[in-house]
């Protein structure tokens, strides 16, 4: 009998999404459980993570991040895609790109995306519970103002900090539109790699992509400030890209 892993998320993680976004493209059955923030820690450190998700607990060992989570099933379940190129020039110019995007992207784009998401009640905490169950749905919504403060201590958010962040996203979509614009289909070869699915992943804070694994608030519902924001992002050639990746191969 196959066996069915767990994922461990926050919900609209977009770390989590790419562990998501992997396992859904290679078919592998997994059973996502979902906490909100602060109180993914007992279930996370549980299994043998860490503090921080996603965390993917299989018959081979535990995976507490999301590289090492698509390396892994490169290994073990890329009978149909790879996410990484067997070509080791390739392969070793994907795993620069995931890392440029895992450490100078997707720290940044969660620290805009919370700066305004945190303000709003009802859109943090539709967005937070989503598939959470039990006592932690109802504790949570109790407790939301003392875990604000938590989040925004753990990821030093402030409005100084998020217009910093906002100024390390634009550099980066800035690089990423600069590579494609030599009219290349992917970020690198010819084929969809873990390059392609972090980069939009990691972008999805600040694009809102269709498609995405989990519910990301309305453009309807966001504020003047945000809404112009998530317009700048999605128009550029980067955004243009990560909404591309998403309707084409998510």
């Amino acid at each position: 009998m196959e066996t069915t892993y767990r994922l461990i998320t926050i919900p609209p993680s977009h770390y989590c999404e790419k562990a998501r976004w992997a396992l859904d493209r290679l078919g592998v059955p997994y059973r996502e459980e979902s906490h909100p923030p602060v109180f993914h820690w007992r279930s996370s450190r549980g299994a043998g993570g860490g503090r921080t998700v996603p965390v993917l607990v299989t018959d081979r060992g535990v995976l507490p991040d999301s590289t090492e989570i698509l390396q892994f099933l490169d290994s073990q379940h890329a009978d149909g895609w790879r996410p990484y190129p067997e070509e080791a020039a390739l392969r070793e110019e994907v795993e620069e790109l995931e890392e440029l995007f895992d450490t100078r992207l997707g720290p940044h784009t969660r620290r805009v995306a919370y700066h305004h998401l945190l303000r709003e009640k009802r859109l943090f905490l539709d967005s937070m519970l989503h598939g959470v169950e039990g006592w932690e749905r109802s504790s949570f919504s109790v407790m939301r103002l003392p875990v604000c403060w938590l989040m925004r201590r753990g990821m030093r958010i402030n409005s100084a900090s998020a217009e910093r962040s906002l100024e390390r996203v634009r550099e980066v979509f800035a690089t990423v539109g600069e590579r494609l614009a030599d009219g290349r289909p992917f970020l690198v070869g010819e084929s969809f790699t873990a390059a392609d699915l972090t980069f939009a992943a990691l972008a999805a804070p600040v694009v809102l992509p269709r498609d995405y694994g989990a519910p990301l608030p309305s453009l309807t519902d966001l504020s003047p400030e945000l809404l112009a924001l998530i317009e700048e992002f999605r128009t550029s050639p980067a955004g243009a890209f990560a909404q591309r990746m998403y309707r084409d191969h998510r």
